[in-house]
């Protein structure tokens, strides 16, 4: 599905770097042989990019994605070939505590990034990776396509919908005239070792069983497009390197796992408590937090058509991998987990 050869010396350019997406992102490149430049913020303490030590092998510079000036002059420095964005404030919750610097951050932080890809003449793949999200859900459990209308309810989902929007604006009105080849990703839920954000069901599962505690379900019912972090690593290597080659493969592409692998959040901890052992335990204990989607599904026909992409991990498998990776590595050794659990991928991908 995606020829990771392809990337060998290729000049690749990530927003969003340290984050949990990006240090998977990352380490599949810099093995990749890709010549890698990364702008984000700060790194976080004890992240999963610190502590295998990412920064020493590629050009991690640390930067606000609303900062134009800085932006634009670290792209235009490095003149990539491809360019993925992850930056974002990706947190639901987040956003209805700081709805102005999840705007700022997601959707003039987008337009930053295609503003400098306008001036610069160096680029020949974009990929913004947004979320499932984006979509108008009226609660009415159908899976969305992506012709479906976008309008996310909550800030942080909304602010990926005009990130999108941006994003379309920007290719009709001059991207394409640079012959610049620009998709989006609208990616379900991603699970996987060293995620350690808070309200995320699987990082709140590990923290509570490394403590010895029940873990906490807020929204039991729930429904989300789980998926492994390397399933949709791959998807969006695959769509940046298909349109690199050709330009016919633009466009927007839901990222998502197969539907007999949807689960509610209960079901997924459920999974994780036996997959963990030592009598792991849950409680629900509904907050009434702010307004979430209970319910959500993508339809992931266009990309498998396209393509030829399948799911490689079930959810079985990838709750099995975010426990291995967990209980079986220290801060010495989790780099060799990454490096073994994506080898194990590969080959279970070429099946």
């Amino acid at each position: 599905m995606v020829d990771l050869e392809f990337f060998k010396n290729k000049r690749v350019f990530i927003t969003g770097h340290n984050g949990f997406k990006g240090t998977w992102m990352s380490k599949v490149l810099i093995d990749s042989g890709a010549v890698l430049c990364g702008y984000s913020l700060e790194t976080e303490e004890n992240s999963l990019f610190q502590k295998i030590g990412l920064a020493s092998k590629m050009k991690s510079i640390v930067g606000d994605i609303r900062d134009f000036e800085k932006l634009q002059g670290a792209l235009q420095a490095f003149s990539p070939e491809i360019v993925i964005h992850l930056a974002a404030q990706p947190i639901v919750r987040v956003s209805y505590e700081n709805p102005r610097y999840t705007y700022e951050t997601n959707v003039m932080g987008t337009v930053n990034l295609l503003e400098c890809m306008r001036k610069a003449s160096s680029v020949k793949s974009f990929l913004n990776v947004t979320t499932d999200k984006v979509y108008e859900n009226l609660e009415k459990k159908n899976a969305f396509g992506e012709e479906d209308k976008l309008n996310g309810i909550d800030p942080y989902s909304n602010s990926k919908s005009c990130s999108e929007l941006v994003t379309s604006s920007y290719k009709k009105s001059f991207l394409n005239e640079k012959e610049i080849a620009v998709s989006t990703a609208r990616a379900g839920n991603v699970i996987g070792g060293g995620d350690y954000a808070a309200f995320r069901i699987i990082p709140d599962c590990v923290r509570a069983a490394k403590k010895g505690e029940k873990i906490v379900i807020r929204n039991p019912n729930s429904v989300r497009p789980y998926q492994h972090v390397l399933d949709a690593i791959f998807a969006y290597l695959m769509i940046v390197q298909k349109q690199y080659e050709n330009s016919v493969y633009s466009g927007n592409y839901n990222v998502g796992p197969n539907l007999e692998n949807i689960v509610t959040t209960k079901e997924i901890v459920e999974m994780f408590c036996k997959t963990w052992g030592n009598e792991q335990s849950y409680v629900i204990q509904e907050d009434n937090g702010p307004y979430e989607s209970s319910y959500l599904l993508l339809d992931c026909q266009k990309i498998k058509e396209t393509f030829g992409w399948n799911q490689v991990w079930n959810i079985e498998k990838s709750v099995q991998a975010v426990v291995s990776f967990e209980k079986e590595t220290n801060d010495t050794t989790l780099e060799e987990m990454m490096e073994s659990q994506i080898l194990k991928f590969e080959q279970d991908m070429r099946k």
